[in-house]
């Protein structure tokens, strides 16, 4: 008789803080040419009318990893081409460091502290703020958004005004790995010519987002060949690659009139100031981005020193367009009125994440003419024009400089009026999958030189160390690393949810549950730590417990903290509340993959197994590569007769997901079962060599036992 091993409501994916980078990654790019003189640019004959606009937004771009800024490693012939074409702005400057306020900024125009989003996660734009896409909307333009990652998600708000925001990237994997949920540019690309092609005869307004520039860095071939010594490099080819077919048109003239900008949302520090990825420091590694705007006919070329912002970008659209901006912008359009140069342009900056996710002081400041200004406990000063590397602190220098800069920080700034909700466990799941920090910490009256992000670099370079550690498979090396993270920063929510992590993976759970356990008697454990908590109890078959401490997040609608309680509640023998809590969650979010694996499993122990096929279906309606639905479906295939389909769903699992073990003993048992031994044989072999043993250990021995027989019988 064979039994199947159906995965656990429990399946989230608990992922790590931070993507890894190499510890040798470094700055490895030549930076150019002189800087150019001109001050400002603008437009030498009328805009033409029905002018269409496409904004391009390159995640993760540092401004020198171009060819047109002069890096000699790297080719980029098609950005080149139109910045050779258009105006380049060598001192653009973003206003945050993190993807989803610093979008935010370019499509609002606002400043994050104006807007309302401050990080990645436990924010959403207001529905009331209005977009670019809006007023463009409300003008008659055909809008579309094409988005390639988890962090600017619908769920986050940045759809208002977009006929269509086409976020869809990979969605339901669950993987014990670190996974991308992201899909590649070349397919972010493509979705929009499509969209672009229907729109022809109206005025549209396309915005495309390409994230492949962001850690981890595989770049797709060949430019992962040609770049093998730095494949952060050979994201960045591979990027300007996938917008030749859609920008090609607009270079060689056959395109209509367009207004085409083409940006970061922020720069890379690859080592510079100890930083390895982004979201931590303002250096300029991370801060200056680049900047180039074209337009056939009405812009001409040429290179320009003005230092300009992100907040700047909605305006000039609308300049172009011949409509007034909202009186509350700060910005300004970056082709003055009459033309000549424009004033300066003070630009505001911030990074909270690491105040909000490990209670490191808050950063934010100002940067006007090439003074930049960082306002934390260990104040810097510098002057960009002569010190670019930001090398020469001049707070203690020049006190009164550092004064009339710290007195231009705006008003409501500060990282006390910023309020946040509570990051949900998939947010938190995907953006540490993306490299992105997320947790919740206790906020501070007064943060001192000890909160200081340049006197936690260490902390911050071990916690990538443990990640590195785990991604190569050294598990109680990076176990060893975590736990030295949670001595010396005790009062760090997120040390604790990275040791425990760790600890599950290397299947010591009753290690991990002592590790929340003690969070939650610390009186350090936010909603997340609960949540994940009563998951793990819920996996160690301790699901009353996990009910109790549920029961802290009781007046809790968030989705994630709903299929926790689910999960606990099925886990529980109380089915029918269970499937009446995942039906709330997809009431709340209809496009929850999770509930539907979920509600599907519990269908599955009800005997419901048509319901479940349906609920497993439709998980996979909006990704065709959920490894959980795939194994849950191959479930429910079996019980309705269907054993060769329930084999294709179970080799699909596995291809998605090759750590799906509940999937690969599946498929294991009912292959040989229908003579297809030689795939049943990989199957377990795979099993046995690779299955967690303190999670799947009867299983194991089962899966020896099978392949004993097969063997005997000549297989």
């Amino acid at each position: 008789m064979f039994e199947l091993r159906r995965r656990r409501a429990s399946g989230l994916t608990f992922l790590l803080a931070l993507a890894a980078l190499s510890s040798n990654c470094r700055r490895a790019v030549e930076t150019a040419s002189p800087k150019a003189t001109a001050a400002a640019f603008g437009p030498s004959a009328p805009w033409p009318k029905n002018l269409d606009v496409v904004l391009v937004t390159i995640d993760t771009l540092r401004a020198d990893a171009v060819g047109f800024d002069g890096n000699r490693r790297v080719q980029t012939p098609t950005l080149d081409r139109l910045a050779s074409q258009g105006i380049v702005y060598e001192e653009a400057h973003a206003q945050n460091v993190v993807t989803l306020p610093s979008h935010t900024n370019i499509l609002t125009g606002l400043y994050p502290f104006q807007h309302g989003v401050r990080d990645n996660s436990g924010f959403k734009l207001d529905p009331s703020v209005p977009t670019i896409a809006s007023i463009l909307h409300d003008r008659g333009c055909a809008t579309g958004a094409f988005i390639g990652a988890f962090p600017l998600d619908s769920r986050f708000g940045l759809t208002r005004g977009f006929d269509v925001y086409d976020d869809r990237y990979r969605r339901g994997r669950s993987t014990l790995d670190f996974e991308m949920a992201e899909r590649p540019g070349a397919e972010v690309v493509a979705a929009a010519r499509e969209w672009w092609g229907k729109q022809a005869g109206r005025p549209r307004f396309l915005w495309m987002h390409l994230y492949d520039c962001h850690a981890p860095y595989r770049p797709p071939p060949p430019f992962d060949e040609r770049y093998k010594d730095d494949p952060y490099l050979g994201e960045v080819a591979g990027v300007d690659a996938a917008l030749a077919p859609f920008l090609e048109p607009f270079l060689s003239g056959t395109a209509g009139p367009a207004l085409v900008i083409v940006t970061s949302d922020h720069g890379e520090a690859r080592g510079d100031h100890g930083e390895e990825t982004h979201g931590l420091f303002t250096y300029e590694a991370t801060l200056h981005i680049p900047l180039v705007v074209w337009c056939r006919g009405v812009l001409p070329p040429g290179r320009s020193s003005e230092y300009v912002r992100h907040v700047d970008i909605a305006p000039t659209i609308l300049a172009a367009l011949g409509a007034e901006k909202p009186a509350s912008w700060p910005g300004a359009s970056l082709f003055p009125p009459g033309g000549g140069a424009a004033p300066p342009r003070p630009s505001y900056f911030e990074s909270y994440s690491t105040a909000f996710n490990r209670g490191w002081a808050p950063l934010r400041g100002m940067l006007v003419d090439g003074e930049k200004y960082i306002d934390l406990p260990i104040p810097e000063l510098y002057d960009l024009r002569q010190d670019a590397g930001e090398t020469n602190n001049l707070a203690t220098k020049k006190p009164e400089e550092l004064r009339k800069l710290a007195r231009l920080v705006p008003a409501g700034s500060d990282f006390q009026t910023a309020d946040r909700a509570a990051p949900g466990s998939e947010e938190v799941q995907k953006l540490r999958s993306l490299g992105y920090l997320a947790g919740s910490a206790v906020r501070k009256e007064k943060y001192t030189e000890a909160d200081d992000p340049k006197n936690l670099i260490e902390v911050d370079r071990r916690m990538h160390d443990c990640v590195d550690l785990y991604q190569r498979g050294k598990l109680p090396e990076a176990i060893a690393v975590a736990r030295d993270v949670v001595r010396d920063q005790p009062n760090m929510p997120m040390g604790y949810e990275n040791l425990a992590f760790v600890l599950r993976r290397a299947g010591a759970a009753d290690e991990a549950l002592a590790v929340y356990r003690k969070a939650v008697d610390a009186g350090i454990a936010g909603e997340e730590i609960v949540r994940q908590y009563a998951l793990a109890l819920s996996e160690s078959g301790r699901a009353p417990e996990a009910l109790r401490e549920l029961s802290r997040l009781s007046g809790s609608t968030d989705p994630d903290t709903l299929n926790a309680l689910g999960i606990a509640q099925s886990d529980a023998g109380q089915g029918a509340a269970a499937e009446k809590t995942f039906r709330r969650v997809l009431s709340i979010d209809p496009k929850n993959i999770e509930a539907y694996e979920n509600l599907g499993i519990v269908q599955l122990r009800a005997e419901d197994t048509r319901a479940a096929r349906d609920s497993f279906e439709k998980a996979l309606s909006f990704d065709d590569q959920a490894a959980r639905a795939w194994n849950g479906l191959g479930v429910a295939r079996l019980r309705l007769g269907e054993e060769r389909a329930a084999i294709d769903a179970w080799k699909k699992a596995v291809e998605f997901d090759p750590r799906m073990f509940d999937a690969l003993f599946n498929l294991g048992l009912v292959a040989g079962k229908n003579g297809l031994r030689k795939e049943s044989r990989e199957a377990l072999e795979r099993f046995v060599a690779e299955a967690p043993p303190g999670q799947y250990g009867p299983d194991i021995a089962k899966a020896r036992n099978l392949l004993r027989e097969l063997r005997e019988a000549g297989t």
